[in-house]
């Protein structure tokens, strides 16, 4: 079982939408489990403050390394599991780096507010930076919701048919890494004078392959110039 611990200071939220439709049924069937931990349990004063004006001026708060420092501690020093804090300034949070986190057995995940976290706390615990975006949230805990879903859907039985991976955006077939998926098509043939391409009507699975092949490529290097680079650079390896 994969495992999740969380620091907050809204422990209410979890799972919320993880517990709904793919996510939520790996949940019941035990695939993963989640633990959320109140960083304000840790507040040692009658106001539960857990955060304090930053040194050399600036808007906004910061979290107390004192505080959260024993938060860490007494709750993920134990599992000696990675300790993820969700930030704008983190390494960007992409498909490889959530297969590199279900290899592990779980993940600690800090879910800052305010302005963020005493860099202290950082350096002290070693703790790695994720970012999924370059925009900032409310808090961390919006943040956690894309990172966790993204991993347990790779979890070996979550989908039901592990194939679905294969070829989707970023998937595991090597001909689509780095590739946006191609486009689907269902029922009805024909909506609003639009047609299913016939090519996916003609039955011939190899044609169908390189069509979507094609597609993909297309729409990545349409859409995304970046990751289209990224591939001809694979692709030149």
């Amino acid at each position: 079982m994969w495992s999740v611990h969380i620091l907050t200071l809204f422990p209410e939220l979890f799972p919320g939408p993880l517990s709904s439709s793919i996510t939520g049924r790996a949940l019941k069937e035990g695939l993963w489990e989640i633990k959320t931990s109140d960083v304000r349990n840790y507040a040692t004063d009658k106001h539960k403050a857990v955060d304090n004006c930053p040194y050399g001026g600036g808007g906004g708060m910061v979290m107390r390394p004192d505080i959260l420092g024993k938060a860490i501690e007494e709750n993920f020093l134990f599992n000696q599991n990675e300790i993820i804090y969700l930030s704008p300034c983190g390494e960007l949070f992409n498909q490889g780096i959530a297969r590199e986190f279900i290899q592990k057995k779980g993940i600690n995940i800090i879910c800052g507010r305010f302005e963020g976290i005493d860099e202290r706390v950082i350096n002290e615990y070693k703790i790695r930076e994720v970012s999924i975006g370059d925009f900032v949230l409310s808090s961390g805990d919006i943040a956690a919701y894309s990172l966790l879903d993204v991993c347990i859907r790779l979890l070996p039985g979550a989908l039901g048919n592990d194939n679905s991976l294969s070829q989707e955006s970023f998937g595991l077939d090597h001909n689509y890494e780095m590739l946006l998926e191609y486009p689907h098509f269902t029922r009805p043939q024909n909506w609003r004078d639009r047609q299913v391409p016939e090519i996916l009507l003609s039955g011939n699975h190899q044609l169908i392959e390189n069509w979507r092949l094609e597609q993909a490529k297309q729409k990545t290097k349409n859409r995304r110039p970046d990751l289209w680079n990224r591939y001809l650079n694979r692709k030149e390896k």
